[in-house]
């Protein structure tokens, strides 16, 4: 496939974001790409989940429906869901030749991300609307090139410092000024959070609204109901209302219509989001200190093994912080890492000085409970043993 040739030229990491490449293609060729409706997600945590929830209330509407997402578990195809299925090679590949067309040599100038930034709107080409998560920050995300007709904001924290800001105005602003001209925050932010989406929506003379759902008791009541049927976690309940407020105001629907959409939801299909694979183990894509705060408050009544490993760049001090509370003991996870260099001597000395238990990871033992935790790629890794054991 040659889709799959061209990624492998590619580095699935930046180390730095390119600020004006991608807007310097998109004007070169942006009469030639296809025209769709855009709503782009943006936050540290929940732009997954609170996409596919849209994507799901959107396609049950009848409308033809993209979603792209990032990054995936197994395969580079997981993150292309149309109408309600993962894209197959033979899509990728009329895709890849049709953006081919487009770009000719310009297709390798393109980073991974910005190429499969690309390469979805040749996949989502007949879409009504098409749901963007922005991969990393906002104002100059790949993403954030395209048009966008409805934004949402997630919850935003401390990750990625090295590109977006060392404090947490600077890494808010940053995402806020990717702002479209409607607008929804997450209400669940720092003041400070907030503070800045309301003066950017000024500044950009932008209709923003803050989200109110979760406080509707009826809707909130359904969507409850929804997550114990479903036996999902409490965060994926708080993405699901904002995706539900979200769905809304673009589809203009009032209470009675909502709770009518919640009941023939159908179960969110991703996977990694507190995930429970068997009677004592539970996997999670988080990698940061606002994911880890959320994992702490769901297992607060146990104690679990901690299979966890992150990347350099990562403050795994504040992470184990957050955890230490509901760990017995850290089981370390070696993997390969060929792009992103592991935390290695800087996370045992950070496990020392928090007085944690640690040990190499080896095995499951069937008496003890597991949470595998850090990144997609420790997921993806543990996940492959997992299914070969």
């Amino acid at each position: 496939m040659k889709f799959q040739q061209t990624l492998s030229s590619k580095s699935i990491y930046a180390k730095k974001i390119n600020r004006f490449f991608m807007l310097a293609m998109y004007e070169k060729y942006k009469k030639y790409l296809p025209k769709t409706r855009n709503i782009q997600i943006i936050g540290t945590n929940g732009k997954g989940s609170t996409g596919r929830f849209l994507a799901l209330l959107l396609l049950n509407q009848g409308y033809k429906v993209g979603h792209y997402s990032s990054p995936h578990i197994f395969d580079f195809n997981e993150r292309f869901w149309l109408n309600g299925k993962i894209a197959n090679n033979k899509l990728l590949e009329k895709a890849h030749e049709n953006l081919n067309n487009v770009f000719l040599d310009d297709v390798e100038r393109l980073s991974y991300f910005e190429y499969a930034t690309f390469l979805a709107f040749f996949v989502f080409k007949d879409c009504d609307f098409v749901v963007l998560e922005a991969g990393v920050g906002g104002e100059y995300d790949a993403t954030s090139v395209f048009e966008i007709d409805f934004s949402i904001f997630t919850n935003i924290g401390f990750d990625h410092q090295d590109l977006l800001g060392r404090n947490l105005q600077d890494i808010a602003r940053t995402k806020l000024k990717a702002m479209s001209g409607k607008a929804l925050v997450s209400a669940k932010q720092e003041q400070i959070v907030i503070n800045m989406a309301k003066k950017i929506a000024r500044l950009k003379n932008a209709h923003l609204d803050i989200s109110f759902l979760y406080k509707n008791k009826k809707i909130y009541s359904k969507a409850q109901e929804y997550t114990s049927k479903n036996n999902l976690v409490f965060f994926l309940k708080d993405n699901l209302l904002l995706a539900l407020e979200a769905f809304s105001k673009i589809c203009d629907k009032n209470e009675e219509e909502l709770i009518k959409c919640l009941e023939f939801l159908p179960k969110l299909d991703l996977r990694g989001r507190c995930e429970q694979i068997s009677e004592n183990i539970f996997i999670d894509v988080g990698h940061n200190e606002m994911a880890a705060l959320a994992l702490a408050e769901i297992f607060k009544e146990k104690k679990v093994h901690l299979v966890y490993n992150c990347f350099l760049d990562k403050d795994s001090y504040k992470i184990l912080k957050a955890l230490k509370s509901i760990v017995k003991i850290v089981e370390i996870f070696e993997y390969e890492s060929k792009d992103r260099a592991l935390a290695g001597v800087n996370l045992l000395a950070n496990l020392e000085k928090l007085n944690i238990k640690y040990q190499k990871f080896k095995e499951i033992n069937k008496d003890e409970l597991y949470l595998v935790f850090g990144s997609f790629i420790l997921v993806e890794n543990f996940l492959r043993g997992y299914n070969e054991r």
